[in-house]
């Protein structure tokens, strides 16, 4: 016979216990926009979620979150180094380090790096998993020089 804790619990032979839920993951729009219908400014849901704040994490230099002297991948310090294979490597691991440490939601499943030495820019595309809902995402972006 099981012990009843509490009111709650009811008769826990005839019920079962929930032991996990499905989490959803939300983040508010970087674009602000507003939505027309509610007022309220738009969502992203899950995937896009996620893959907004990959995306902010990889975009964003050391220093530039106050705080947070750590936070981002600081990729534009290695834009004026001399790009070959070691500097790749270097790269990839800023990445890899800052994803895991920052971005407990995705899991790293590809990442690919390339200098375009002409343009002083980094291409990074990132084949990542989200762990909720086992979807398999690919982020493809390009951080360059602002001036």
């Amino acid at each position: 016979m099981a012990k009843i804790l509490s009111t709650e619990d009811g008769d826990l032979q005839k019920s079962a216990l929930t032991t996990s839920r499905k989490r959803v993951y939300t983040d508010l729009d970087l674009s602000f926009a507003v939505n027309t219908a509610t007022g309220d400014v738009f969502k992203k849901k899950d995937a896009n979620a996620v893959k907004q704040a990959v995306r902010n994490l990889i975009q964003t230099n050391k220093f530039e979150k106050p705080f947070r002297p750590d936070f981002g991948a600081d990729i534009r310090s290695l834009l004026f180094e001399l790009a070959d294979d070691d500097t790749e490597d270097e790269l990839r691991e800023q990445i890899r380090g800052t994803l895991l440490r920052y971005e407990p939601r995705a899991a790293i499943k590809d990442l690919y790096v390339r200098f375009d030495l002409d343009k002083n820019a980094v291409s990074v595309k990132l084949e990542f998993g989200i762990l909720s809902t086992d979807e398999n995402v690919v982020l493809e972006t390009t951080v360059n020089r602002l001036r």
